[in-house]
Parts: structure tokens; C-alpha cells; sequence
């Protein structure tokens, strides 16, 4: 009984102190966490901070935006590097070697330009028109359409019974005065001297009048050629042969239009404008006419003082060179009249503007460094008396004070083509 008690009583003992050694070990190990948390909290402290980093790092982020916005920014300089890329620079001898002069633009007083719609005429005081004066045949023809006849030379050939009587008539008269004159005043009476005198010069006269020219006259009077009525139209001025009305062998009447001839180195174009307009212009002031692509300089001759039924407009007449045949009656034109009126404007010489690879308006601009050019699109509004009127096209500003070349801007031009730089700038 004693042993069995010793022996419960030794597990009690060791189960107490299991027991207590179990405590100690929750105890230290509830310490050991309780120590922990802290460390999990500055963990955490510093995840938070982590976060924050990325936070930064975001920001880092931006900061890369910044980059990317940089190289935006780069990607735009290159593009100012292509706009500044597209210059050339000149050295002072080259320069003066090419007498390239630049000047700054100024405002000066411009006459205004009226725009208005024309038709080319035929100048009416250097055309004829070709007809018989008494109703005849056609025999011959001696020039054709188109072709370009000298002054007296011969047209056409016509025979009339009224030039048959005509001729007669002049043959007769012709030797009763040279009879009359040979026997002289003192042989015969005045009265006969005077009668012969008259009839041969009215004869004559209606020879002329009938259509026959001086040298005709003259073969027929000689026995050269006989009164068998026929008679020859020779041109009276040089000219074209524009019109041609006739076959031969066909019967015409007296007035009847058988040929126009026209002298068409200068020409008429006939603007149409309102009373308003027309009240702006003198005559002498000068004008162009715009021919396609092409722009002849005219002058103001004439202002009409009536207006058209239809249309309620006065004319304008021009008078203008026809270089290399360009202009033929019919044609409708652009007409430029300069009037009265004036305003302020860029002017440039005609020289310093040319036409890109595209066809564009340009000037050469320099730029802030002395010698250095760029191409500037510009817009020509008016070129006359070899000055050219600009403004500037969208984006590029021309303004009074910039520097443009006014002399050698072709060879300015020739330099930035030869750098491989598109020499238009829009």
C-alpha cells in the first residue's frame, strides 16, 4: 500500500512538473510573440514604406513620364532641327561674289487691283475688211485662210461688166487728153482743153473707186492688158488672213465680206465691270491679263460710257502686246486693273519671288544669324511695273522688317537645293 502510494505520488510530481514546465514554454513562447509583433509591425512600417517607395517609384513613374516628355521634346527639337535644317548658310564672299542683297520689307502705298473677267477682240483700227464695191465674180484667189499677207499684195481676182464699162471708158478718156495736151491751149479751144482734162481724172477716178489699183490702171492705159473688166483686191495693211468667205466662181454683191485681214500684234481685251469699278479707273493706267499661268502687261485705252442691256456692266477696254501669238479673239481672260485707289503693302522686286518645287510662292527669309536663308512661303497678290505685292500664307508671318532677299535669290535658292532640303515651307 505504501509503494503504490510512493509511486502515485512520483507521477503527480512529474505530471506538475510538466505542467509547469508547459506554462513556462506558452509563457516564453507567448513573450517570444509578443517581441515579434513589433517586429511584424515594423514590418509592416516598413511595407507601408515600401508602398510609399512605390509610391516613389510611381513617381519615378512620372519622372519617366518627364523622360518620355523629354524625348518628346527631343522628338519636337528634331523637328525644329529639320525647320532650322532647312537653311543654308552663305559666307560673306559668297555673297558678294553672287550679289545677293537683303533688305527689309517696308509698307508703301500700292494702288488697289481690280479683278474682273475679260474677252479677247481683234484691235479694230489694225483690221480690214476685204470686199468688192460693185457686184462682181470671183476668178481667182490669190491667198488662203490663215496665212500671213504683206501690205498691196494681191487677194483675189474679180471680173464685173460694170469695171468692163468702167475701163472703157478711162481708155477713151485717156487718149482724148494726151491728144488735147499734145496739141496744146493755143491750137484748140479752153473749153475742149478743160472737158478732156475733166473726163479722163473722173474716168480714172471711178476706175479706182470700182476696185482697180494704181498699177492696173496704169497696164491698161500702156495697151498691157486689156478692158475685159476684171480687177484685183489687194490688201491694204499686213496682217493675217482671219476670214474667208468665198469659193471661186461665185457671184458677190458690192459690200460683200470676202476676206478679213488683221494685224494682231496688239490686241483688245474687253473687261467687264460694274459703273462703281469703272468710276475707279483712268485711261492710261496699266493692267495685266492672266493667261493660264502667264501674266501680259496691258494698258487702259478706252472706258465704255454705256452699259450692256443684259448683264448691267461697262466696259473697259485694254490694249495688249500679242508676244509669240498667245492671244486670239474669243479667248476669256482674267483681267488686273490697277485703279486710283491706294493702300499699304509689303512690296518686294519681281526677282526676289519664285516658285518652289511645287509650284508655290516663296522668298528667301535670313534668319537671326547674318547669311543664314530659309525658304518662306508667301502669297503674291499683285505683280506689276516688275514689283510683286506678298502677304504672308498661314503659319509664316511677314511683317514690315523682315529680312528678305531682294537680289541673288535664285542663287540662295540653288544653295539650299543643292543642301537636299525641301526648299517649301508650309
Amino acid at each position: 500500500m505504501l509503494r503504490m502510494t510512493l509511486i502515485f505520488i512520483t507521477i503527480f510530481t512529474f505530471l506538475s512538473l510538466a505542467a509547469c514546465s508547459q506554462g513556462e514554454s506558452e509563457s516564453k513562447q507567448k513573450t517570444v510573440s509578443n517581441d515579434v509583433e513589433p517586429s511584424k509591425h515594423e514590418e509592416s512600417d516598413n511595407h507601408e514604406d515600401g508602398e510609399h517607395h512605390d509610391s516613389k517609384k510611381e513617381a519615378g513613374h512620372d519622372d519617366n513620364e518627364s523622360h518620355k516628355d523629354t524625348e518628346h521634346h527631343d522628338e519636337g527639337a528634331e523637328k525644329g532641327g529639320h525647320e532650322e535644317g532647312g537653311t543654308t548658310q552663305l559666307k560673306p564672299a559668297q555673297m558678294q561674289a553672287a550679289g545677293i542683297i537683303v533688305e527689309p520689307l517696308v509698307l508703301s502705298e500700292v494702288s488697289t487691283i481690280i479683278r474682273a473677267p475679260g474677252e479677247v477682240k481683234l484691235n479694230s483700227y489694225r483690221t480690214i475688211k476685204v470686199s468688192p464695191r460693185i457686184n462682181a465674180q470671183v476668178i481667182k484667189r490669190h491667198a488662203r485662210l490663215g496665212e500671213e499677207v504683206s501690205e498691196g499684195q494681191n487677194l483675189v481676182t474679180l471680173s464685173s461688166v460694170e469695171m468692163a464699162d468702167a475701163q472703157g471708158k478711162l481708155l477713151l478718156a485717156d487718149k482724148e487728153w494726151k491728144r488735147v495736151k499734145k496739141l496744146g491751149r493755143k491750137v484748140i479751144s479752153g473749153r475742149r482743153y478743160s472737158t478732156a482734162k475733166v473726163d479722163y481724172e473722173k474716168s480714172y477716178a471711178k476706175a479706182r473707186a470700182f476696185g482697180m489699183n494704181k498699177a492696173d490702171i496704169k497696164a491698161l492705159l500702156k495697151q498691157k492688158r486689156s478692158a475685159d473688166g476684171s480687177f484685183t483686191l489687194a490688201a491694204q495693211q499686213a496682217g493675217r488672213v482671219l476670214h474667208d468667205k468665198f469659193i471661186v466662181g461665185e457671184r458677190v454683191e458690192a459690200g460683200y465680206e470676202l476676206m478679213v485681214i488683221a494685224d494682231e500684234s496688239t490686241m483688245w481685251v474687253q473687261a467687264r465691270m460694274t459703273p462703281g469699278l469703272v468710276g475707279q479707273i483712268d485711261v492710261g493706267n496699266t493692267a495685266e491679263i492672266l493667261l493660264e499661268s502667264q501674266r501680259l502687261p496691258a494698258k487702259v485705252i478706252q472706258l465704255h460710257h454705256t452699259l450692256d442691256e443684259t448683264t448691267r456692266t461697262s466696259a473697259v477696254r485694254l490694249e495688249v502686246a500679242n508676244e509669240n501669238d498667245r492671244l486670239h479673239a474669243g479667248m476669256f481672260v482674267t483681267t488686273l486693273v490697277t485703279s486710283r485707289n491706294k493702300n499699304k503693302a509689303l512690296q518686294v522686286p519681281e526677282a526676289a519671288v519664285l516658285r518652289s518645287a511645287d509650284g508655290d510662292w516663296q522668298v528667301m527669309v535670313e534668319q537671326d544669324e547674318a547669311g543664314e536663308f530659309k525658304a518662306v512661303e508667301v502669297k503674291v497678290k499683285n505683280i506689276s511695273d516688275g514689283k510683286a505685292v506678298i502677304e504672308g500664307l498661314g503659319n509664316n508671318i511677314i511683317r514690315p522688317g523682315t529680312r528678305v532677299v531682294t537680289q541673288g535669290a535664285f542663287f540662295v535658292q540653288s544653295e539650299l537645293a543643292k543642301g537636299g532640303f525641301e526648299i517649301h515651307n508650309h
